[in-house]
């Protein structure tokens, strides 16, 4: 589910720097380095604790899944019911609200007019809710043929496409509540609250776990699609209409769509519809070949991407939204040489640290899939399907974590058809891949493709970047091919150590499985620092002394006191 024209005026076209004015002395302090650094260190806190938080409980909630259906037809029926409503969600931007509204609504903070703000604000909720709501009613009715359509590998099975067909019909009320709370969310970004979007991931997951636990024993899978409507409700649209209307948000129903900002926002919003962004792709390439390849692939597929997507998003979505409203601010006060800066740390901080996790979790992938899938209808040879598959899944997890990275630069400063375009030409670049790749390989090439395609996205995305901002792109490529070869010895010195531990402990077992995952974590941590000094990434070791020097700290004044 969701992760986003007639008569522009010259300064309204979102390549256009806009008209500098001067800083209040609030933002100039925001936009000190030190600051501006603290602030977005706090807010990706929040936000890097709420998706940690949300992928447990995502993980918890696809463990019952599991447990409840294992690698079925019924998990490939359900895994296939989010296509329509996923792609539902591109078509009207849902996912992609923050990055077009925030730099709107942005600009009107800075300019002292918020309630001109406002007024944007109404007209598109009014606008877009408007035709959302009469394009989830037409997708209900024709959804035998489009879920034929996107997964025509079941079209041969009646019964799968049955189920597929009414849990879509079940999920896609939820777009709804997905576009008005990610309005409410983008209002409160802007403001700088971050707490109650946070929660939204959380109780949308526990929405989906309380619907199986409740409705499985009646429904079976169905039960989960049912829940998908109440976590949406609760979660996305409930919650943050109370937090945006904390904020100071002032709606009134207008349908002005000749208003300029109005335009603003669909001339940012259209390329994000026209073009294949990754997370939109991925999902779409991943359920369509492998619907192809018998039963089980696709939940086989949907186990292990859910894993890997954890450390994307702790290390890139995260990062990326923290961060976005402050470069969204920079940018419309003009301090391009800050924003730059900013944006090129956060990415050497994030990706150095997603190198080596993905490492770890690589070697301890077979351990981790134990621990968290093998219980009831998911037997050994799931845990072996889904462990290779997530072993090639975990290959480009720093490159998917780069490419959430790398848009919001593209977001900050209002320009959305580049990312679109060049995004969509590596998507292009692929398509061939992912066939050839699913023709030798079967599921793993599906994967495979998966993973080829984050690292086009993101190199071409970077390269792009670079070039169109005249940003130095050296330092962070010299920085990533450190961590990369610090990896080498890491790899090698974990990968030992479990086979040591394979000596003496059953893997095949949660419980034993769960103790081989925390000594290598212990060891990982062990090697890290040491190593990162070694091959001077100095992203890791700074950390890691602030983290020491911290802790020093705190113990210190806990003596004296």
């Amino acid at each position: 589910m969701p992760d986003e024209t007639p008569d522009e005026t010259p300064d309204e076209t979102p390549d256009e720097t806009p008209d500098e004015t001067p800083a209040s002395p609030a933002s100039a302090d925001e936009a000190a380095g030190g600051s501006l650094a603290r602030k977005i260190g706090i807010a990706s806190l929040i936000v890097m604790a709420s998706v940690f938080l949300s992928r447990v409980l995502g993980q918890v909630r696809q463990s019952y899944i599991a447990y409840v259906g294992g690698t079925g037809s019924d998990v490939d029926a359900y895994t296939i019911a989010f296509q329509i409503p996923d792609m539902l969600n591109h078509v009207v931007a849902g996912g992609f609200l923050s990055v077009t509204f925030i730099p709107i609504f942005a600009r009107h903070l800075v300019d002292g007019n918020e309630e001109e703000g406002w007024r944007v604000l109404s007209i598109v909720l009014t606008v877009c809710l408007s035709v959302l709501t009469v394009l989830t009613v037409l997708t209900m009715w024709a959804a035998p043929t489009l879920v034929g359509w996107v997964a025509p590998g079941i079209s041969d099975d009646p019964q799968t496409l049955a189920k597929a067909t009414h849990m879509t019909r079940i999920i896609l009320p939820a777009q709804i509540f997905f576009f008005a709370g990610g309005i409410f969310m983008a209002v409160q970004y802007a403001k700088g609250r971050f707490l109650l979007p946070a929660l939204a991931p959380l109780v949308y997951n526990l929405g989906i776990i309380g619907g199986g636990i409740v409705l499985s024993s009646s429904l079976g899978i169905e039960g989960f699609a049912w829940g998908v409507v109440m976590g949406a409700f609760v979660g996305q649209l409930a919650l943050q209409w109370i937090g945006a209307r904390d904020a100071g948000m002032r709606l009134r129903p207008s349908f002005r769509i000749s208003h300029p900002d109005f335009r603003t926002f669909l001339w940012l919003t259209i390329p994000l519809v026209l073009g294949l962004s990754m997370t939109f792709s991925m999902e779409f390439f991943f359920k369509f070949f492998g619907s192809m390849l018998g039963k089980g692939t696709v939940a086989s597929l949907n186990y292990a991407l859910r894993v890997n997507l954890m450390l994307v998003a702790i290390f890139g979505q995260a990062a990326g939204v923290a961060s976005f409203p402050f470069l969204a601010r920079l940018y419309a006060r003009g301090d391009t040489s800050e924003m730059l800066e900013t944006l090129n740390q956060t990415i050497r901080r994030y990706l150095c640290l997603a190198i080596p996790a993905s490492v770890l979790m690589i070697v301890a992938a077979h351990e981790t899939v134990v621990v968290l899938f093998k219980r009831g209808a998911f037997d050994h040879e799931a845990v072996v399907t889904t462990t290779d598959m997530l072993r090639v899944f975990l290959a480009g997890a720093f490159a998917m974590a780069a490419v959430n990275l790398v848009v919001r630069g593209f977001y900050a400063t209002r320009s959305t058809w580049l990312p679109a375009l060049f995004g969509s030409l590596a998507v292009a670049i692929s398509v061939p891949l992912y066939w050839l790749f699913t023709r030798w390989l079967g599921g793993l090439g599906v994967a495979l493709g998966v993973t080829v395609s984050g690292f086009l996205q993101a190199g071409i995305l970077y390269v792009v970047w670079n070039r169109r901002m005249g940003n130095r792109g050296t330092p962070t490529y010299l920085a990533l091919l450190r961590a990369l070869a610090m990896t080498i010895p890491l790899g090698a010195a974990l990968w030992g150590l479990r086979h040591l531990l394979l000596r003496a402990l059953d893997n095949s077992r949660p419980l034993g499985a769960l103790i081989i995952c925390l000594i290598l974590g212990t060891a990982f941590l062990a090697l890290t620092i040491p190593l990162a000094r070694l091959f001077r990434v100095t992203e890791i070791s700074t950390l890691a002394t602030r983290l020491s020097n911290k802790l020093g700290n705190k113990l210190l004044r806990r003596t004296a006191g």
